[in-house]
Order: C-alpha cells, then sequence, then structure tokens
C-alpha cells in the first residue's frame, strides 16, 4: 500500500481546441493506458460546434466551451478562459489547433507549461497557410514544430520538430496530409517528455535531459 500512495500521479493535461480535435485525438489515444505519463483532465473549445468536444466526451474527458463570441474583447475572454482552465487544475495547458491569439496576460499565467504546434519549421512560416509557403519557395522539406508558447506568435523555444521531405507534385491538400501524420507522432512524443520532467522551457531556448536543445528544437526524421 505504501508504495502505491507514493505512485507518481499522471501529469494532468487541460488541451484547447477549436475544431475537429485530430490533435486531441492523438493526445488522448496517448494518455490511455496504465503506462501512460500523463492525462487529458480537460477539453475545451472556444466553438460550441468543434468536433473535438465530441471526442471528448466520448472518451469520458470533461468538455466546456468558452465562447469567445460572448465577450467584448480579448482580455475579458481569456480572463474567463483562465478561470475555466484553472478548474482543472492542470500541469500543462496545450494548444491543439487553438485558432485565438492568446493576450500576453494569459501566456504569462502558463509560462513554462504552455505547449503549441504549428505545420512548418519554424521559425519558417510563422502564421497561416504553411504548406502553401513552402511549396512556393520550392522547399525541399517541410515539417511541424511543437513549441513552448510565448508572447511572440509562433516564436516560443522548440521542443521538436519532425520532418517530411515535399515530394514531386505535392500540393498544398498532400503536404498536408502527409505532415498531419506527423504531428499525431510527434506532440504527444513531447507532452510525454514534459510529463517526465525531461523538458522545460529556459528563457528563449528549450532544454531536455539537462542539454541546451538547438533553436529548432530535436529533430525528428518523418
Amino acid at each position: 500500500m505504501a508504495s502505491d500512495s507514493l505512485q507518481k500521479k499522471p501529469c494532468k493535461v487541460a488541451v484547447l481546441i477549436s475544431g475537429s480535435g485530430t490533435n486531441l485525438q492523438a493526445l488522448i489515444d496517448a494518455a490511455t493506458g496504465d503506462q501512460a505519463e500523463f492525462s487529458v483532465c480537460a477539453v475545451i473549445s472556444n466553438r460550441p460546434d468543434a468536433y473535438g468536444l465530441t471526442r471528448a466526451t466520448e472518451a469520458g474527458i470533461p468538455a466546456s466551451v468558452v465562447n469567445h463570441r460572448e465577450y467584448p474583447d480579448r482580455d475579458s475572454f481569456d480572463r474567463a478562459l483562465i478561470e475555466e482552465i484553472d478548474s482543472h487544475s492542470p500541469d500543462l495547458v496545450v494548444l491543439a489547433g487553438f485558432m485565438r491569439i492568446l493576450t500576453p496576460e494569459f501566456v504569462r499565467h502558463y509560462s513554462g507549461r504552455l505547449l503549441n504546434i504549428h505545420p512548418s519549421l519554424l521559425p519558417k512560416y510563422q502564421g497561416l497557410h504553411t504548406h502553401q509557403r513552402a511549396l512556393d519557395a520550392g522547399d525541399r522539406e517541410h515539417g511541424v514544430t511543437v513549441h513552448f508558447v510565448t508572447e511572440e506568435l509562433d516564436g516560443g523555444p522548440a521542443i521538436a520538430q519532425a520532418v517530411v521531405p515535399v515530394e514531386a507534385g505535392d500540393t498544398p491538400e498532400l503536404l498536408a496530409k502527409r505532415v498531419q501524420a506527423q504531428e499525431h507522432m510527434i506532440y504527444p512524443l513531447a507532452v510525454t517528455w514534459f510529463a517526465q520532467g525531461r523538458v522545460r522551457m529556459l528563457e528563449d531556448r528549450s532544454e531536455l535531459d539537462g542539454a541546451l536543445l538547438p533553436r529548432s528544437g530535436k529533430r525528428i526524421a518523418g
């Protein structure tokens, strides 16, 4: 009994979504089983019609909506969002297709325990339409980055990148599909590292297993 009481509890993760929640599903799947290093304790959407809420409910995870349309400005919305997140006492907050620009107050509140995933090899192609931009530039490789969130949009310290070769005849849709497959692998991996206490943010860099990572994070071949 004593050893059971001392057993480490899984890291509690709150996931913020705006849409279908494919990355959420990857995290839910990775959190299944006795050996999982983290649990999804809450799913919160700014859109009441987000299919990810259904994924959460089907998995028995508390799901709620903080509808940004019900607030007069970003500051009041983010304060309400913080209140809802904190009611679940998460150790980590994960953005999984959450399509809102967060206020500095929000980012500072969760500094060092707020992750995002972005479909490019950051610092390339911050913002939207990353697949088209990679094709327009004639890039030979593209991919996805998991990073800590800071006040700079898509600019926080990178934790890991998965690289996807750009193939002849690629369209943005084809490229996006292959990148998304890597997203579903790399995001649970980065969350697991955080849950294990292996990765942390040190000012403008990430540290993994006590060593500073390159500014691009740890590269993983797609």
